[in-house]
């Protein structure tokens, strides 16, 4: 298992500006993700301010925490196969199968959640173009979950001061509107409530 501590500032875009930024990246190969979401029914880890996911691509894929900070999400990442992320999602239950897995639980039964509740509450796909910018990682996604597409702009960093000032100054540069945007599993989760009303 590795750790990190992610430190990132977002936007939502218009389709507009999505294809606008996608001319900075015409370099750059996108990459399919799906975003497998992991909660118990009642939602006990988004309660808890914490998210769950395993995200597959198309040779192999992670189990990642995320668990909150003052600044940033440590994140908690497990390496799988794709055999593994399919057994782990069609289980009705998640289970502690081997160590790293163990660990995972271990942090989530400090914060009274019980592994054997956890199961797929919904999934995420995202083309995202990727690359390295002298301000950071900056990630440009299309995102389809529920019947719904959004645009996005992600600025990974290292400092949460300096960064927040370059993720502004490069919309500004430009002409990219701020929209303030949610994490994608509370957004997915805001669209899921909306769906069972």
């Amino acid at each position: 298992m590795t750790t990190n501590l992610e430190i990132e500032f977002k936007s939502l875009l218009s389709l507009a500006e999505y294809d606008q930024l996608k001319q900075l990246f015409t370099h750059v190969t996108p990459i399919r993700q799906t975003n497998h979401y992991l909660d118990s029914p009642d939602l006990k880890l988004r309660k808890r301010k914490l998210a769950l996911r395993i995200r597959t691509f198309d040779h192999d894929a992670e189990m990642t925490l995320k668990v909150p900070q003052e600044v940033g999400n440590i994140e908690y990442n497990i390496a799988l196969t794709l055999e593994e992320a399919q057994q782990l999602l069609s289980a009705r239950n998640i289970t502690c199968g081997n160590t790293d897995l163990c660990e995972i639980s271990d942090i989530l039964e400090e914060r009274d959640i019980d592994l054997s509740e956890i199961t797929t509450i919904g999934s995420l796909t995202t083309i995202r173009y990727e690359q390295h910018l002298p301000i950071g990682l900056a990630a440009l996604d299309k995102n389809d979950y529920l019947g719904h597409t959004d645009y996005e702009l992600e600025l990974e960093v290292e400092d949460d001061v300096q960064g927040k000032k370059d993720f502004f100054d490069f919309l500004s540069r430009n002409q990219i509107e701020y929209r303030f945007s949610k994490s994608k599993v509370v957004r997915f989760l805001d669209c899921l409530r909306h769906l069972k009303k």
